[in-house]
């Protein structure tokens, strides 16, 4: 549906839209009107949001690989800047922030755009470093085997 709108209101790139307002947003055919919701309505609901959800427990994938403890998690609609993965003594922590909390109406609401946190104990013998990864809603970390370094704290590339 987004596709077909891009294509019928001739709309080539963000360059051609003025942030909802202005030339730019006639010329794309994506004007605002009274109605619709702000940018600074998202980053309101979001901080209040913020303020009263409790972090979404996600569902993990964990594996041994060689040189590594795998675990594999879903995180939907966050930014790698979003995501933090920890390992402390026995334990990885993974989790994101809010990303947002627009001023919606749904009809069913069963998740939110972030706000995911999930720990998992670590078997011994891994925590000598941590490498992280998110693609397509999708993060991956690897505990490497070898002597606890301390706790560590990466952001996924």
């Amino acid at each position: 549906m987004l596709e077909s709108n891009l294509v019928e209101t001739g709309r080539q790139n963000d360059a051609d839209c003025d942030s909802g307002s202005g030339a730019g947003a006639a010329r794309c055919g994506c004007e605002m009107t009274p109605d619709q919701t702000t940018d600074d309505d998202v980053r309101e609901a979001t901080a209040a949001a913020e303020q009263t959800m409790r972090p979404q427990s996600v569902p993990v994938n964990a594996y041994e690989a060689p040189e590594a403890l795998i675990v594999i998690a879903p995180f939907p609609a966050v930014t790698p800047d979003d995501v933090t993965v920890e390992v402390h003594p026995g334990v990885l922590r993974i989790a994101a922030r809010l990303r947002s909390a627009g001023a919606r109406t749904f009809l069913i609401h069963e998740w939110e755009y972030g706000g995911y946190e999930r720990e998992i104990d670590l078997p011994e013998g891994y925590g000598s470093a941590v490498e992280a990864k998110l693609t397509n809603g999708q993060l991956v970390v690897r505990v490497l085997r070898g002597p606890l370094a301390g706790s560590l704290s990466v952001h996924p590339t």
